[in-house]
């Protein structure tokens, strides 16, 4: 049963959800995420991210200048204990469309697995493959995914530091099997902000028993130093994602990416020229979103779920 909210939250939350309906609107423009016509398949795993994900892009159906439909989709994996009449009860109060897809990759993933190797990746590949199949099933012309502006950046940090690559999660592309496009609407949004929202909200959020549980994965490590340098410096990870929007190839080292052996002393000054030996100068980073002062969050107390078993 939810709790009744107070006047004070009443308030934060009607902030936090300005705040997620703007930066998700922005992000859908930039991106052209979704276009007339469109039928968006929601994936709904049970998480703060998705629930945030699906409620906000209702709020935008009824309000877009364009015409789209939703559905959300979740997969039961047939995690033991999981709680299978939350999400349509759920779901049939707030009157959306949706499928439930029951399909048993825990028991293939523990079978594959060796006991205390990490099964994200594994569970990732088996999981994606149902949904694409899903999609084409109903029609869906995108996928939208949960996904926010935090993942994406611990995205970035993982494939710096273990793959080698300046790579991150995209906010539009095209599916690994080359049918759909997927979408991620929250690109812009902070994982702090839809905590807090999905906290007033009530979302009745459901663990995931099969990965969520593992304990040092490394992409939680790095989330957990991004959140570090989130407190003890502030507007860092706003500097690091527009750094990802404003990417400079000529001052980079990928030759695919840039033509460095045609350059020569006639080509001109290039992109600002050689200032490595500079001394460094950097600007203040500014902290956006403003209309959410910095005191909202020190009067909250530690974001906690009551999960559902």
């Amino acid at each position: 049963m939810t709790q009744q909210l107070s006047e004070k939250e009443l308030f934060d939350l009607k902030k936090l959800n300005k705040v997620l309906r703007r930066q998700t609107g922005q992000a859908i423009a930039d991106y052209n995420m979704i276009e007339d016509g469109d039928k968006i398949m929601v994936c709904l795993s049970g998480g703060k991210d998705s629930y945030t994900l699906l409620e906000i892009l209702s709020q935008l159906k009824k309000v877009a200048p364009i015409k789209f439909d939703i559905i959300a989709v979740n997969l039961d994996q047939k995690q033991p204990g999981f709680p299978e009449h939350v999400l349509p009860e759920y779901l049939d109060q707030l009157g959306v469309d949706y499928k439930i897809v029951e399909q048993d990759t825990y028991s293939i993933v523990k079978e594959k697995l060796e006991p205390g190797k990490t099964t994200c990746s594994l569970c990732s590949r088996l999981r994606r493959g149902i949904l694409y199949k899903t999609a084409k099933e109903l029609g869906a012309t995108k996928i939208a995914l949960g996904h926010h502006r935090d993942d994406m950046l611990a995205t970035m940090m993982l494939n710096l530091f273990f793959a080698g690559k300046m790579k991150s999660m995209p906010a539009k592309l095209v599916s690994d099997n080359g049918e759909h496009v997927v979408i991620r609407p929250l690109a812009y949004c902070k994982e702090k902000d839809i905590e807090a929202f999905a906290k007033l909200q009530q979302f009745p959020i459901i663990p995931c028993n099969l990965c969520g549980s593992q304990p040092n994965l490394q992409r939680q490590l790095t989330k957990d130093m991004l959140n570090e340098w989130d407190v003890k410096y502030p507007g860092r990870l706003e500097t690091m994602f527009t750094a990802i929007q404003n990417v400079v190839p000529s001052h980079l080292a990928d030759t695919s990416l840039y033509d460095f052996k045609s350059i020569t002393k006639d080509s001109g000054i290039i992109d600002g020229g050689d200032i490595a030996f500079d001394k460094e100068s950097f600007a203040q980073p500014a902290v956006i979103d403003e209309d959410l002062n910095n005191d909202f969050y020190k009067q909250q107390p530690a974001v906690l779920f009551t999960e559902i078993n």
